[in-house]
């Protein structure tokens, strides 16, 4: 692992960090923020996974989070949002496909599936990383993100509920199979088969394998995307079929950035460290 840059914070340390990933058979890198308890004895991790065009560094900067991890004695980690670096053909050409916008699955689809592998990435080889150099603490793990992040966030623990004690979005893609992002994404990634779409959307998934615990939501209703991309509706429904706890808080006159994050982080914070501290 590299250290790119380490700053203090609130009594612990942000810090940007490198690795050769054996999933994305390229350079990855991560953002950590160590809070003071750190020093001391090991602590919860908290998973943040980014949106469409986000970096390791944009929650670290833009989410004002440190502060109540700080407190609470979370750790938060922030992976990239896929490969960079591998000039694949189309990689570049859009700013919602390939670059930036891994989607959190493991791709499929040439020339896609040699790299991006975003799913096992974060689920498997980030947490090896995690725990090989930071005190992270015997399997107290949570995961939240924002958008694509967010419908990452929910896939990851819908399917590993063993993994994560906790999830939250922020704004998530609630029903990629029914956007526009989550069909352009999915078609590039894993091909025209549909049925192979289902184990990535969260709609899908909580209808057949709730997570057991109650998910938080945050959802800006004046987030301009919020009718035709994200479709929390569809996700609300689903979790009303199957018995899974939902508190989905639609929120007047917030959009979809990081104002509206920062606005209610704490509360997510504090909905996950009642989980991981305890």
């Amino acid at each position: 692992m590299k250290v790119i840059s380490e700053h203090r914070c609130f009594g612990g340390v942000q810090g940007y960090y490198a690795h050769e990933s054996r999933e994305c058979k390229a350079e990855m890198r991560f953002s950590v923020y160590r809070p003071p308890q750190a020093q001391r004895r090991t602590v919860p991790v908290l998973y943040y996974l980014a949106g469409l065009t986000c970096t390791e560094e944009t929650f670290a900067i833009k989410a004002g989070a440190q502060r109540v991890a700080a407190e609470l004695g979370l750790m938060l980690v922030a992976p990239d949002t896929s490969p960079r670096g591998l000039n694949l053909p189309g990689e570049a050409d859009s700013w919602d496909f390939g670059v930036g916008a891994g989607f959190y699955v493991d791709a499929t689809q040439s020339p896609w599936s040699t790299n991006y592998r975003m799913y096992s990435y974060v689920t498997s080889e980030l947490p090896d990383v995690v725990a090989a150099h930071f005190p992270a603490g015997d399997g107290r793990r949570g995961i939240f993100g924002h958008s694509m992040g967010g419908h990452g966030a929910l896939v990851c623990a819908l399917r590993n509920p063993q993994r994560y004690r906790s999830v939250s979005a922020f704004a998530p893609i609630g029903a990629p199979m029914q956007c526009p992002w989550g069909a352009k994404a999915f078609g590039g990634y894993l091909g025209s088969d549909r049925a192979q779409w289902r184990q990535y959307d969260a709609s899908e998934l909580v209808r057949e394998r709730p997570f057991g615990r109650e998910i938080l939501i945050d959802q800006g209703m004046a987030d301009k995307f919020l009718a035709e991309q994200l479709k929390p509706e569809q996700l609300r429904d689903a979790c009303a079929a199957s018995g899974q706890a939902l508190t989905l808080r639609m929120q007047e006159g917030y959009d979809h950035g990081y104002f509206f994050i920062a606005t209610f982080m704490e509360d997510h914070l504090r909905f996950h460290a009642a989980t991981l501290c305890t």
